[in-house]
């Protein structure tokens, strides 16, 4: 017990001192609370709300969300190539000041226009002021440790799916336009302050990658990266690799299922399984409990095991999940949805921001993240039509939940043919594939 203390004080403390990298992380985390907890894991119950009050159909509310996803993807490689360029911070900055106004002016929606209008606002601000930007920090910052960093920083999105129960009360207690208006005024009231933390590489303070000057070695052969590269990848040179293409690919088949249960899942327990908002509410709790649960452990064995291999076992679980909630006909069906799904969406997560690092580096991470988008962006964009229409046509979310259980389940062979690009040598940690 003692000697796994030592290992991770001196994570955290590698030279006696906190690791300014971590406060970076636990910033990070906070932000994406607020993008977590405020829309994307609550734009379930405002879609019950919004057709409730206009009568618009499912394809119509899915379809702001899916078009906000392909404004966010074809803003990636700009997006990404501003925050290699000018640092996080200062895209941070300006992102979540369009997506605090972008709530206001949801407020006040009254027409499909302005809805859709308002949404590609908060779609824009959100990106630029989210996940995306924040990655670019935590990957310079990082080598040795960058799985669990980045495991622990997306543990505030899950934080957020634990805290949509309060978003749901909220929306019951004083309606959804109250609560849209406070969400933006939150936003900015404490995602602005936790900016100032941010920043873009460790050289900006005298520091170095984990921490770890180079003449301190490792003591354990799993504290070694598991890549090391000769240099780091042009985002050029990234995109002719196969790497480049799998991965955006599996991502992509993965965002499926996640994209549709952000939008769908509320609406199919309430409509097709007769489950209250609040019961709704606490299956998204505990769904993202297991969510929290995979981020860790997914962290934990990113670092010392193949990360491609446990991603093939994420979409095993993604697709299953997603088959079980489909057909559920008990209350257990869908709690073992919300553990396989949640465990697959926590593990998975932290992997395809470090695998992209370990295999191009980090020097122009933002735009090869941002290349990706463009790609990544149909799975996120179209998972929600899918089931949105079938659900209109059929009456269901059955048909539509089972067809992109089974895309995403192709997906596992994308992240089993990526292997690490030829540009790139491979070091062996361990004895563990």
């Amino acid at each position: 017990m003692k000697s796994q203390w030592d290992r991770f004080d001196k994570m955290i403390r590698p030279e006696g001192r906190i690791f300014y990298g971590w406060r970076i992380v636990l910033a990070s985390a906070g932000i994406q609370l607020l993008a977590g907890v405020l829309w994307m894991q609550s734009f379930g119950a405002y879609t019950v709300l919004l057709q409730r009050e206009f009568g618009w159909s499912k394809a119509v509310v899915s379809g702001a969300f899916a078009l906000t996803r392909v404004e966010s993807g074809l803003l990636g490689p700009l997006q990404g190539w501003l925050v290699d360029h000018f640092g996080p911070r200062a895209i941070l900055r300006i992102g979540l000041i369009l997506f605090g106004v972008g709530f206001m002016l949801f407020s006040q929606v009254n027409s499909i226009l302005s809805f859709y209008l308002t949404f590609a606002l908060i779609a824009v601000g959100s990106s630029l002021g989210g996940f995306a930007t924040i990655m670019v920090s935590i990957v310079n910052w990082f080598s040795r440790h960058r799985a669990k960093a980045v495991s622990i920083s997306q543990l505030g999105f899950s934080m957020g799916g634990l805290s949509v129960p309060i978003v749901i009360l909220s929306l019951e207690l004083f309606g959804w336009r109250a609560t849209a208006f406070g969400s933006g005024v939150i936003v900015m009231l404490v995602g602005l302050p936790l900016v100032q933390v941010v920043r873009h590489k460790p050289e900006d303070r005298d520091e170095v990658p984990d921490g770890i000057r180079s003449n301190d070695e490792p003591t354990n052969d799993t504290d070694r990266p598991r890549v090391q590269a000769d240099r780091d990848f042009t985002a050029r040179e990234a995109m002719r690799t196969r790497a480049f293409w799998l991965l955006s690919l599996g991502h992509a088949s993965a965002l499926l299922t996640v994209s549709a249960v952000m939008v769908h899942l509320v609406p199919h327990l309430t409509e097709g399984l007769n489950f209250s908002l609040a019961e709704a509410g606490a299956v998204v709790a505990l769904m993202t409990a297991f969510q929290m649960l995979g981020q860790i452990c997914g962290g934990y064995l990113g670092d010392r095991f193949d990360k491609r291999y446990i991603c093939i076992g994420c979409m095993i679980g993604h697709s299953s999940g997603l088959l079980l909630v489909a057909f559920a006909g008990s209350t257990m069906m869908v709690m073992t949805f919300a553990l396989l799904h949640g465990l697959a969406w926590g593990m998975r997560g932290p992997l395809m921001v470090a695998l992209r690092a370990d295999y191009f580096g980090p020097s122009s991470f933002g735009t090869i993240m941002g290349f990706s988008s463009l790609i990544v962006m149909f799975g996120m964009s179209s998972g929600p039509i899918i089931a949105g229409y079938m659900a209109d046509v059929t009456g269901n979310y059955q048909g539509g939940l089972a067809l992109l259980a089974c895309l995403a389940f192709s997906g596992s062979f994308c992240f089993l043919l990526a292997k690490p690009p030829q540009h790139r040598t491979v070091v062996k940690t361990s004895d563990h594939p």
